[in-house]
């Protein structure tokens, strides 16, 4: 079962292949929505300072009666810390509000403030928090360090100016939006990459040709596109706070063809409706 199997990071921690995303779960329905996780058998939950609900997460940790050193608890720091003391700051934030004592995996959130998505060069900001980040996981705050939203500019600023190379680089992946290239240098690298957002927040479910090969397969929709994920080597993050839907995005032991996955990968869809008002769904 896809909730047994890991991945093993390039400094040898594992981390499931399967996860909860948790944006847009309020904090005070968090705790909730990571025992239920935990309970269907979940063990890698996904927060974020943005997010808002880390002090929700980090109940649910405690409360969700496995042992800590069972769970994969992974965080990121908010996209505008771009100096490595309010960076440091942070990460110990982080740790005081969801009350661990170690983070699993800690990310930098994006390489630009969001409201300059896609903008200006923060270079040097992003490699000031990468100090912070690996100074922490020397620390052993940290199991584990990484990226979001980085293009391989990004992460090649990271790796020239720093000590340890990103074990992650959590990205929007999904049928309809496969970044190849930039696939294809994390995996040159070492760095493995998480695919969130892998039905593309919802609109995805919309489209006529992922249906109908969903139908052939005997599968929903999501569970063709998180099995689209992990077939390219991710980790999957579906995002919900409904246990049915826990269950059911974990019942993904099936197999797409080399044929369907070629289709997949050469669909593009990149409609995301309203949430096309986010930055990381906006098209830059």
């Amino acid at each position: 079962m896809i909730l047994d199997e890991n991945h093993t990071l390039s400094n040898g921690v594992a981390i499931p292949k399967l996860g909860l995303g948790t944006w847009f779960i309020d904090d005070d329905k968090a705790a909730q929505a990571v025992r239920d996780a935990v309970e269907i058998g979940y063990r890698n939950i996904d927060t974020a300072q943005a997010y808002g609900n880390e002090r929700g997460v980090g109940e649910g940790v405690a409360t969700a009666g496995v042992p800590r050193r069972d769970l994969f608890v992974s965080s990121k720091l908010a996209a505008e810390i771009k100096d490595y003391d309010d960076a440091a700051a942070a990460i110990d934030g982080s740790l005081a509000t969801m009350g661990l004592d170690y983070i699993d995996l800690m990310l930098v959130h994006s390489p630009q403030p969001w409201d300059d998505f896609r903008g200006g060069d923060y270079a040097e900001g992003n490699r000031a928090a990468w100090r912070a980040l690996e100074d922490a996981y020397n620390a052993g705050k940290l199991r584990a360090i990484g990226v979001s939203n980085f293009r391989e500019q990004d992460l090649a600023n990271v790796i020239e100016g720093g000590t340890v190379v990103p074990h992650v680089n959590q990205l929007l992946v999904h049928a309809g939006n496969t970044p190849t290239e930039l696939l294809a240098y994390c995996e040159s690298k070492d760095v493995l990459v998480e695919a969130y957002s892998p039905i593309a927040h919802g609109e995805i479910m919309d489209n006529a040709d992922i249906r109908a090969m969903a139908e052939k397969y005997g599968v929903t929709v999501p569970q063709l596109c998180i099995r689209y994920t992990l077939q390219l080597g991710t980790v999957s993050l579906p995002k919900t706070a409904n246990p049915e839907h826990m269950r059911a995005n974990a019942q993904v032991d099936f197999s797409i063809s080399d044929a369907d996955m070629v289709t997949l990968q050469n669909l593009h869809d990149q409609d995301y409706g309203d949430a096309s008002v986010f930055p990381v769904y906006s098209g830059k």
